[in-house]
């Protein structure tokens, strides 16, 4: 099914202002728009930062996507107002402003294995010691450990230490503390695309040699896998465990030393769709994008 030909979305772009990411949002940004162009649809995009303490121009807009508001945990306290701000005037967002706000912050995953879903061993501080470090170690008897703050992004401020390790250049601020898998380096990350609750496609991050970063910036290869039944099996459960129906989200998953699949990310809010490793080129994306507008414009003329 088409969109009408009149329709358009806006997709929040970084900062202008941002230096570091002046131009690396442009490949995703023309990926997305051509999926969506092929439906009938045309992307707009604009800095998420225009318009934090002013939706009116957002509301012109059917559908907004906050795709590429990438670099928002440079400024976390601006990001959350703006959250408010759509959803205090009634923004049309995908996902819903409550949904971004929360999936901001990695304490979210606290909130998920409350729910019985498998992360791996992680602890939460205010603010991050040495002595913390070394607790860890001894209570989970791990080889390694990663250290990141809790509103982070791109491996920002993460940190991954060995015991013994001095913990220099900690974050700043609330933090989380998680042992290290390191099957990330043998079986790497697997990334399941879902779109209005559909299964999509799956892509398999590995990093460069002696690395655990697996960001494309650091090296990382990414292919389109197969997911297996018992990732697929554990994403959905993710997806269930939301409190408002998604676009669209992008479910991170490592296996253990066991085996057993174990949440990384559940990102809601700017993913990579990865559309260039999609089979269909991000077409179920655009149906899904297609589907909200119908029913937006259903909703219109009741």
């Amino acid at each position: 099914m088409h969109a009408d030909p009149a329709d358009s979305v806006a997709i929040l772009t970084p900062d202008p202002a941002d230096a570091g990411r002046s131009d690396g949002w442009q490949g995703p940004l023309d990926r997305l728009a051509a999926a969506l162009a092929g439906a009938g649809i045309k992307a707009i995009p604009t800095p998420w930062t225009a318009h934090a303490d002013d939706a009116r121009e957002l509301l012109d807009h059917p559908l907004v996507l906050p795709l590429l508001a990438w670099g928002y945990h440079l400024d976390h306290a601006r990001w959350l107002h703006a959250c408010r701000t759509w959803q205090d005037a009634g923004v049309r967002i995908a996902n819903p402003a409550p949904i971004l706000a929360a999936n901001s912050d990695k304490r979210y995953l606290a909130a998920l294995e409350r729910q019985g879903i498998a992360i791996p061993p992680t602890r939460w501080t205010g603010r991050v010691d040495q002595a913390q470090v070394d607790a860890m170690f001894d209570d989970t008897g791990a080889e390694r450990l990663i250290v990141k703050p809790v509103v982070s992004g791109g491996a920002w401020q993460t940190l991954r230490l060995r015991r013994g390790d001095r913990l220099d250049g900690a974050p700043e601020g609330a933090a989380m503390l998680q042992s290290y898998l390191p099957t990330i380096e043998t079986e790497g990350e697997t990334s399941l695309l879902f779109f209005d609750g559909r299964f999509s496609h799956a892509v398999n991050k590995r990093p460069v040699a002696g690395d655990f970063r697996i960001q494309s910036e650091f090296g990382g290869d990414y292919r389109a896998v197969v997911p297996a039944p018992e990732a697929v099996a554990l994403a959905e459960r993710v997806l269930a465990a939301a409190e408002a129906p998604l676009l669209y989200a992008r479910i991170d998953l490592v296996p253990d030393a066991d085996g057993r699949w174990r949440l990384m990310e559940a990102e809601l809010i700017e993913p990579d769709l990865y559309l260039a490793q999609a089979p269909d080129a991000g077409a179920a994306f655009a149906r899904a994008v297609g589907a909200r507008l119908a029913a937006s414009r259903l909703a219109a003329t009741a």
